[in-house]
């Protein structure tokens, strides 16, 4: 089988195109690539960042949930307290 002269300059021609226009543009897209990657992997550690800080600073809203609680509950004493209070000044006054 004889192999025309034909198909070995088109086949060079290709070979030629593909390492001129095809590999660079590859390339080019690959490194384009790479630095999308890294970009969002800064941008992500930022935001891993932010996020551990919001979760350091809200920590104390339970905190502040417990103290709101107890502090109804000392508004609750506090009256109890003024009751008894003035029972005992009442009753020290009757003694005078």
């Amino acid at each position: 089988m004889d192999v025309p002269g034909a198909v070995y300059v088109i086949w060079g021609i290709l070979l030629v195109v593909t390492i001129v226009v095809v590999l660079p543009l590859a390339v080019y897209l690959l490194h384009r690539l790479l630095r999308a990657a890294l970009s969002i992997e800064r941008y992500t550690a930022e935001a891993l960042a932010a996020g551990l800080g919001i979760a350091r600073n809200t920590a104390a809203v339970k905190a502040l949930d417990t103290t709101v609680m107890l502090g109804g509950e000392l508004g609750a004493v506090a009256g109890s307290v003024r009751r008894h209070s003035a029972a005992i000044e009442k009753t020290l006054a009757d003694r005078t």
